[in-house]
C-alpha cells in the first residue's frame, strides 16, 4: 500500500513555533512495540490493522528500529471485554496503544489509567472522552453520514420511508452518524424515519435486524447504516426479500461486500472513511508521542463517495 502524507507536529499545539524545544523529538530506542485495539473483529479493522503495520514498516525502514504492532479485537462489541484487553496490555507496558472506544465513559478509566502510567495513546475512528487530551485520527462523522442520507433523500425525490441502521449505540462515531442522518431526513417534510436498528457491528445481526424492518415496513423506500457492518447486512437483506429496486441503499465504508453491492445494483452508493489511512497515522502519532514530539490534536484522514461509476477508478 502506497501511501503519502505530510504529518504537521505542530498543528494543534498552543505553543507558538518559536516555543518548541529543537531537541523535542529526539528520545530514540532500539525497539518499539504498539497495541492497536479496536471496537471488534471486523474486516474493517483489518484494514486499520494493514495500515498500522505499513506504519511500522515504514518507520524501521527509516529509522533502523525494530518496531512491532500487536493487534488485539474484541470478540463481541462488549466496552468489559475491550477494557480487560486494554488493562492487560497496559500491564506490559507498550510503547503506546491505539484504540477505538465502544462506550467513552465505559472507557474512561483504563485511558485514565494509560495516561497515569504516561503511555502513550492514540484514538481512531472515534473522539476522545468530554476533557481528555488525547491525540486522534479519524473522518468527519457527521459529513459522512449527511453524505449518504442526502443522497438517499436525492434518489428518492424528496419523499418516503426511510430506515437508519445504528451500529453500536454507545459508539461515538456510530452515535454522531445517527443523529446527523435524523437532521438531515428532517429537512424534508415528505421524508419519514419509520425505525432504527441496531446491529452491534455485526453483519449477521444488520442482516436479521434489516429483515424484520423490512417485513414490518412494507412500504420501506430507502436505508443507510451507521458502521461498516450495517450496509452489508442491509443489502444481504434486500437480495433476500427479492426488493432490489424497490429499497435503495446508500451505504457507509468501503469493505469489498460493500463494493460488490455497488457494482452489482443492490447500493446506489457508499460514503467512504480510509481505515488504512487511521492505522497508519495511529502508529505515527504513537511513535511521535514516543521520541517525545508534539503532535497534533487531530488528523482528518477525509472521506469518499463511491458509486457505480467511480467504485473501480
Amino acid at each position: 500500500m502506497k501511501i503519502i502524507a505530510t504529518l504537521v507536529a505542530c498543528a494543534a499545539i498552543s505553543l507558538p513555533i518559536t516555543a518548541i524545544a529543537q531537541d523535542q523529538g529526539t528520545i530514540k530506542k532500539d525497539s518499539y512495540r504498539f497495541v492497536v485495539v479496536p471496537k471488534v473483529v471486523h474486516p474493517w479493522f483489518d484494514k486499520v490493522n494493514d495500515g498500522a503495520k505499513a506504519a511500522a514498516a515504514a518507520l524501521e525502514a527509516q529509522t533502523g528500529a525494530k518496531v512491532e504492532v500487536i493487534y488485539s479485537a474484541p470478540q463481541t462489541a462488549d466496552v468489559v471485554q475491550q477494557n480487560q484487553i486494554i488493562d492487560s496490555a497496559l500491564a506490559t507496558r507498550p510503547d503506546g496503544l491505539a484504540l477505538d472506544l465502544l462506550d467513552p465513559s465505559g472507557n474512561r478509566a483504563s485511558l485514565e489509567e494509560a495516561q497515569a502510567q504516561d503511555i502513550p495513546l492514540a484514538i481512531f475512528d472515534s473522539v476522545p472522552p468530554e476533557g481528555m487530551k488525547i491525540p486522534y485520527i479519524g473522518s468527519d462523522f457527521c459529513e459522512q453520514a449527511k453524505i449518504a442520507s442526502r443522497r438517499l433523500a436525492e434518489v428518492l425525490g424528496g419523499k418516503g420511508e426511510v430506515a437508519i441502521m445504528m451500529g453500536v449505540p454507545t459508539a461515538p462515531n456510530h452515535a454522531i452518524r445517527a443523529e446527523c442522518h435524523r437532521q438531515v431526513f428532517a429537512e424534508y417534510p415528505d421524508i419519514k424515519v419509520v425505525a432504527e436498528g441496531i446491529d452491534n457491528d455485526s453483519i449477521e445481526i444488520a442482516q436479521q435486524q434489516a429483515a424484520a424492518i423490512m417485513q414490518a415496513n412494507p412500504d420501506l423506500d430507502g436505508w443507510v447504516a451507521c458502521d461498516a457492518a450495517g450496509p452489508i447486512g442491509i443489502g444481504q437483506a434486500i437480495v433476500e426479500a427479492g426488493k432490489e429496486g424497490d429499497v435503495t441503499l446508500v451505504g457507509l465504508d468501503n469493505l469489498p461486500e460493500m463494493l460488490d453491492m455497488i457494482r452489482n445494483g443492490v447500493a446506489d452508493s457508499s460514503s467512504a472513511s480510509q481505515p488504512e489511512l487511521q492505522g497508519y497515522w495511529s502508529v505515527m502519532l504513537l511513535w511521535a508521542q514516543a521520541t517525545g514530539a508534539p503532535v497534533p490534536g487531530y488528523l482528518d484522514t477525509g472521506n469518499a463517495f463511491l458509486t457505480k461509476e467511480n467504485v473501480d477508478g
